[in-house]
C-alpha cells in the first residue's frame, strides 16, 4: 500500500498531534487521581507533540538548513527575531512537551493537556506566519 505524501507542513504537524492523542489514550486515565497510569505513553506522546511543533517551526523558520542537528537555541533565536508571542509558546512547549512529558513522563492530566494546548498554539501561530501561496 502506498502512502500519500503530505506537502502541507501544518496538516502534517496536526497529524502528529492526532497521533499523540491516540498514544496517550493507551495509558488510561485514573479518574480519581487524574493521573495517567503509564508514563511510557506520556513520554511517547510528549515526544510526538514536540516533533509536530518542529515540523511547523521548520516550515516557517528553516532552522534545519545547514549542517548538524538544530538545538533549541537555534529555534529560539530564529523565533525571537520575528515573533515574541510565538517565542513564549516555543519556550513553554519545549519545557512541557519535550522535557516534562517526553523526558520526565509526568503523568498529570493537567500537564499533558497543557502540552496539547501549547502544541496547537505553536502550529496555529506558525501557520499564520507562513506564506499562504506556498501552503495551498
Amino acid at each position: 500500500m502506498e502512502e500519500s505524501i503530505n506537502t502541507n507542513p501544518f496538516e502534517e504537524a496536526r497529524r502528529y498531534v492526532a497521533n499523540a492523542a491516540e498514544i496517550i489514550q493507551k495509558s488510561k486515565l485514573d479518574q480519581e487521581t487524574k493521573l495517567y497510569r503509564d508514563k511510557k505513553y506520556v513520554r511517547i506522546a510528549g515526544d510526538t507533540l514536540w516533533k509536530g511543533c518542529l515540523i511547523a517551526l521548520d516550515a516557517v523558520f528553516g532552522v534545519r538548513k545547514g549542517k548538524g542537528r538544530p538545538s533549541i537555541k537555534k529555534y529560539t533565536e530564529a523565533v525571537a527575531k520575528r515573533d515574541q508571542k510565538l517565542l513564549q509558546f516555543v519556550n513553554t512547549g519545549y519545557e512541557t512537551m519535550h522535557l516534562v512529558m517526553g523526558y520526565d513522563g509526568n503523568k498529570s492530566k493537567k500537564v499533558c493537556d497543557a502540552g496539547f494546548e501549547c502544541a496547537n498554539a505553536i502550529i496555529d501561530h506558525c501557520e499564520k506566519l507562513y506564506p499562504k501561496q506556498v501552503c495551498a
